[in-house]
């Protein structure tokens, strides 16, 4: 028996495991690592699954092509040949934006995909990227780029000093944190509540981590930004508003009093199912806290007004002097690259171009990925016509899948590089395979910036593979579509993207090593921290840098250096929110998502560990909505909407708020042309069959994924 130390990758929690190997180099074992600096032997289902993900007989260990419509196994050289021949040719003909990239989530969690997947982006040069970050996050880039001069500023919570807690539509018990990297959330939690402290949740069902908290308010879906605003509102009109030493830091205090005046708790009450006086009171124990962090997720990020509810956040903390406090909402310090917000001074821009059939303006390089169904069934100049999908499953997670797999067949060309043969691969020409997580090196480099502590970990490859690392897989597709050719030299390419890094950090070209571990070295060498690759190799555990601690005035990176509180991208959205106070509540039932503790996304479903237990994909509705509709539990219920229709098993709860029908995200395998026989089993339905690809967040373009109006009928 040998034993490794890793950080799982599979989620933003990044937390320590202890991987016990037989003597046959067979996972034996997976536990958390008490010795972790970070997660002090914290495991959840998704990790200790980590060696059935390796050992999954359905993972993808050689390359796919579609030969006929059938796919068949063949060798690297042959793939990237077939690449080579088709590739090219749509580019040379049609342009570089006739090639579309959609990267998935998982590439966040890789660091191979994450640093080398920006060099074949940049040698692409095409317009039409997308991302998963428009389906659930790009709100809260869009604000702190706004705010804070950087799109990467986002403070998290100081969860291990806060006194007071409030969370709007996130349950970090079950996704282990989200824009917010924290192991044992659970532990931090209980930590604030033996302090003496207070845990508030808003949410429109009851969930773990409502009921783990102090007080829950089921809110209407959609109307976290009605509730911030009138929460600022009675922050004004208490005369509670407390810069502290925020306040030679902040523009625009005036504006936001002004643009608050009309969101009272009375006028927000109905829209939001919140009483005024609780909503009054909510305002004033926050005002009133010793220390206190206001933290949203999903539900305010993927809704109609995502991009405000996003700002409001951050007002709220700023306004009760709870930003880059101790205790309060804090800027991380990474340890590798340069720190967030600490580069030149500039203005932050949005819709630098836009999207051709919508005319949706670009955000952080991308564009809304609601919108990239358009663009491949669309003709005309700069259609897209191929397609490289990188770690993604857009046919489930995204808005109206079952239209984009439409479109994804009319593609000339598809590349997936995918570990498995799923809903979206299925339709691509070439299949290319990857490492699995223990056969890989690993370091979050995007996580630790938003780490709730200051740490550093690296993790070597467990196991040896055969496979290639998908840096070089990345740097193949980028000698391909260079015109350097399907042999193009991947050592060469490396050096030179090492080099470049190495001069934009200032320091020297380490030597010695290839690949992510020399970037990561490069990275960390030109960091805040004296550290080098070798200090962390020598740490198994973890490196602890210590306590989050203020960062402004460094971490601004606004043409002024100050905090913009009230910028006019932000708030000439907020006439159509002001509408929202003149409408009526209807009867519609609303659809939310929801996330289990035990998945993450569609990439976890293939694990008999994970979806063992029964079929948890059900449509959750209250008793009352129930008897009126005339559903029963376990029977079938026909949920409809603009895009489609489901059927899908009734669970009845009082965990959910009346009007309110909620079905887990990232399900839907019961398709053909897949080889994943778990997923397949437990197959569910994909929830996004029934979201509308036309329904988005205005500022940010990001896709509404709650508050659908849906009809739901028994059968």
């Amino acid at each position: 028996m040998t034993t490794a130390h890793v950080t799982c990758p599979l989620c933003e929690a990044t937390c320590g495991l202890e991987v016990t190997l037989d003597e046959n180099q067979q996972v034996n074992r997976v536990r958390g690592d008490r010795a972790d600096v970070f997660s002090r032997g914290y495991i959840c289902p998704k990790g200790a699954s980590l060696g059935a993900l390796h050992h999954d007989p359905d993972r993808l260990k050689t390359p796919l092509v579609k030969r006929d419509g059938e796919f068949v196994e063949v060798g690297w050289d042959e793939a990237f040949a077939e690449i080579e021949a088709r590739l090219p040719p749509i580019m040379a003909e049609h342009g570089s934006d006739a090639v579309a990239v959609y990267a998935g989530n998982p590439t966040v969690h890789n660091v191979a995909l994450l640093l080398y997947g920006r060099v074949l982006f940049k040698a692409l040069g095409t317009k039409n990227f997308f991302t998963a970050t428009s389906v659930d996050q790009l709100p809260k880039h869009y604000s702190s780029g706004y705010l804070f001069g950087d799109p990467q500023a986002i403070p998290v919570p100081d969860l291990d000093r806060t006194r007071h807690l409030l969370i709007l539509g996130a349950n970090p018990l079950v996704s282990n944190g989200s824009l917010m990297t924290a192991a044992d959330v659970r532990g931090r939690l209980r930590g604030i509540q033996r302090r003496g402290g207070k845990i508030v949740v808003l949410d429109p069902r009851r969930t773990r981590t409502a009921a783990a908290a102090d007080e829950h308010h089921p809110i209407r879906p959609g109307t976290d930004a009605l509730l911030l605003f009138a929460l600022v509102n009675v922050l004004f009109a208490e005369n509670r508003v407390k810069l502290g030493r925020l306040a030679e830091y902040v523009n625009g205090i005036g504006e936001i009093r002004e643009l608050a005046a009309p969101f009272t708790p009375g006028s927000v009450a109905a829209a939001t199912g919140i009483e005024a006086a609780e909503i009054r009171r909510i305002a004033l124990e926050l005002a009133d806290a010793e220390s206190a962090a206001v933290y949203g997720r999903i539900g305010t990020t993927t809704q109609t007004f995502g991009t405000i509810a996003s700002w409001l956040v951050d007002v709220v903390n700023v306004l009760t002097g709870n930003l880059d406090s101790p205790g309060g909402v804090m800027f991380p310090l990474a340890a590798a690259g340069r720190p967030v917000g600490a580069g030149k001074r500039r203005a932050f821009t949005t819709g630098r171009w836009a999207s051709r059939v919508r005319g949706y303006p670009e955000v952080l390089g991308e564009l809304p990925v609601a919108t990239l169904a358009d663009e491949i069934e669309t003709p005309g100049k700069g259609q897209v016509r191929a397609l490289i999908s990188i770690s993604g499953n857009p046919s489930l997670s995204t808005p109206n899948g079952a239209r984009l797999t439409e479109a994804l067949r009319q593609l000339d060309f598809m590349v997936s590089v995918d570990v498995y043969l799923n809903e979206t691969s299925r339709e691509a020409d070439v299949i290319l395979a990857g490492p699995s997580p223990l056969e890989r090196p690993h370091y979050d480099v995007a996580l630790y910036q938003l780490a709730v502590r200051n740490v550093a970990n690296w993790t070597p490859a467990t196991l040896p593979t055969d496979l290639p690392q998908e840096w070089e897989t990345m740097l193949r597709l980028t000698g391909i579509v260079a015109g350097q050719g399907p042999d193009a030299d991947v050592a060469a390419l490396d050096g030179f993207v090492a080099a470049e890094l190495a001069k934009r950090s200032g320091v020297e070209l380490p030597e010695g090593r290839t690949g992510p571990e020399r970037l990561v070295d490069i990275m960390l060498r030109g960091g805040p921290y004296d550290l080098t690759l070798a200090d962390l190799e020598a740490a198994p555990h973890g490196v602890d840098l210590g306590a989050l601690r203020p960062r402004i005035p460094e971490v601004l990176g606004t043409a002024d250096g100050r905090i913009e509180l009230a910028p006019p991208s932000i708030t000439t959205d907020i006439g159509r929110l002001r509408a929202e106070l003149a409408k009526a509540p209807d009867d519609r039932l609303l659809l939310i998502g929801r996330r289990h503790l035990s998945s993450n996304n569609s990439w976890m479903h293939n694990l008999e560990p994970l979806v063992r237990g029964g079929n948890r994909c059900t449509v959750q509705v209250h008793p009352a909505d129930a008897t009126r509709l005339g559903l029963s539990e376990g029977g079938l219920a026909s949920v409809t909407s603009r895009t489609g229709k489901l059927q899908v098993p009734v669970e009845i709860t009082d965990e959910i708020r009346p009007g309110v029908v909620s079905i887990p995200h990232g399900w839907g395998h019961d398709v053909d042309g897949v080889r994943t026989l778990v997923a397949s089993a437990h197959g569910g339905v994909n929830s996004n069959l029934v979201t509308d690809e036309t329904l988005l967040d205005v500022p940010s373009g990001t896709s509404v994924l709650n508050g659908i109006p849906v009809e739901v009928t028994p059968g």
